[in-house]
């Protein structure tokens, strides 16, 4: 989610004072602010529908957990809702991410089904938000914009009716078949996902059973329940720097911080001035305490002769530096906070 080019680009294209500047930029240093106040804001979002449910999720709860201005969240939602909105289509993303490549990877209606399931419920394991977010809406929790909900649930039931394909039975079938199925799957998962999420993986050959039965009948369906559960590929992505520091790095990862490292890893050998400069950090002492906390956490190191020898600092990242700047840049600062 990173406006322009990325640090990684312009270190590979020499890195000259233009590349750095254009990268660096103020009017590219506030559309990152912006991004990252959003991110902290659907994250948020998420997290109030997660205990108190949509009725709960005011403008205020949102504001109150991220301790942003309330002028920051109006500038990048239009009210509650829009902001609700925004997290569900965010949430949505990233599921789709997960589903998506696993159910395009096999052959067989079923094969495929499978697959995403495998995948989707790892996904939920780890984190529950984005999915109790999409679930609750489509059981009818939420705002009252019943496209989206019927869209998808127009999309689910096409995968189900897939099975049709695959009967071995004579019966007829209730043109409701699948939406059947899929209101009952959906339930169970919205109701597992609340109760117990550590165990969400030990549901798919139930849930497959549930969703094969109508149209293989009860026999091979029962093949189901007793199918070894793969192992999840996880195509979702990787854990955010902020939650997975490297090497058990404890800190709380800051916009400041963020582009610290940043400008650090386009400009190797920067002063503290130069990076002060960059970040727009215009208290010195301020960027002094910062670098020297990013020292202590093995982030930063400072290669140059320094102060008391009447020299400038000239900041590096560590090996711990670089591969936290680089999961920040591939993560797109979801979690900066």
């Amino acid at each position: 989610m990173s406006a322009g080019r990325s640090s990684s680009d312009v270190s590979r294209a020499g890195g000259s004072p233009r590349q750095w500047r254009r990268a660096v930029s103020p009017r590219h240093r506030d559309a990152r602010v912006s991004e990252f106040q959003r991110s902290r804001l659907l994250r948020a979002a998420a997290a109030v529908l997660s205990e108190h449910g949509y009725c709960g999720m005011t403008a205020t709860a949102v504001i109150a957990r991220t301790r942003v201005s309330r002028k920051t969240f109006y500038d990048l939602f239009e009210d509650a809702q829009d902001c609700y909105l925004a997290a569900f289509e965010e949430a949505v993303t990233r599921l789709a991410a997960v589903a998506g490549p696993a159910y395009a990877r096999e052959g067989s209606s079923s094969q495929r089904i499978r697959a995403a399931l495998v995948e989707l419920l790892a996904f939920l394991e780890r984190e529950p938000e984005p999915g109790q977010l999409v679930l609750s809406y489509l059981v009818g929790h939420g705002p009252q914009v019943l496209e989206p909900r019927a869209g998808m649930l127009e999309l689910l039931q096409g995968v189900v009716e897939e099975g049709e394909s695959e009967a071995r039975t004579d019966r007829a079938l209730s043109p409701l078949t699948a939406e059947m199925v899929v209101a009952g799957v959906l339930a169970v998962v919205h109701r597992r996902l609340r109760e117990r999420p550590q165990e969400m993986g030990a549901l798919v050959n139930e849930l497959m059973w549930m969703i094969v039965l109508p149209y293989v009948g009860p026999a091979l369906a029962a093949r189901q329940l007793k199918r070894a559960i793969a192992a999840p590929v996880e195509t979702a992505p990787a854990p955010s720097a902020a939650s997975t520091p490297p090497h058990g790095v404890k800190m709380r990862l800051t916009y400041r911080t963020a582009r610290t490292l940043e400008v650090i890893a386009i400009v190797p050998g920067a002063s503290n001035a130069e990076v002060s400069t960059r970040v727009g950090i215009s208290d010195q002492g301020q960027m002094s305490k910062l670098l020297a906390r990013l020292a202590r956490l093995g982030l930063v190191e400072n290669m140059g002769a320094g102060q008391p020898h009447g020299a400038a600092n000239a900041w590096h990242l560590t090996d711990s530096g670089k591969e936290l700047e680089s999961a920040i840049r591939r993560q797109g600062a979801h979690d900066v906070r």
